[in-house]
């Protein structure tokens, strides 16, 4: 399955984990599809933190308005 996002899109988190920012998110890498054929990302946020590894499903993308600072 072919990924939607490309690396540097903007992004959210569909849903909201405990404890996790919504976003926004960058993405930072694109990674091979999960156990689940699922297509995988890196995503890193803005804040300090970690990167986080999602799949397609678990994004969406950012509004235009909104903007992201690299």
């Amino acid at each position: 399955m072919p990924h939607k996002f490309r690396i540097g899109d903007a992004v959210d988190l569909a849903q909201n984990r405990l404890n996790t920012p919504r976003g926004p998110y960058k993405i930072t890498s694109l990674m091979p599809e999960g156990r689940d054929g699922e297509p995988q990302y890196r995503i890193k946020s803005d804040a300090p933190g970690p990167e986080r590894v999602v799949t397609e499903v678990e994004i969406v993308p950012r509004a235009r308005s909104a903007t992201f600072s690299a």
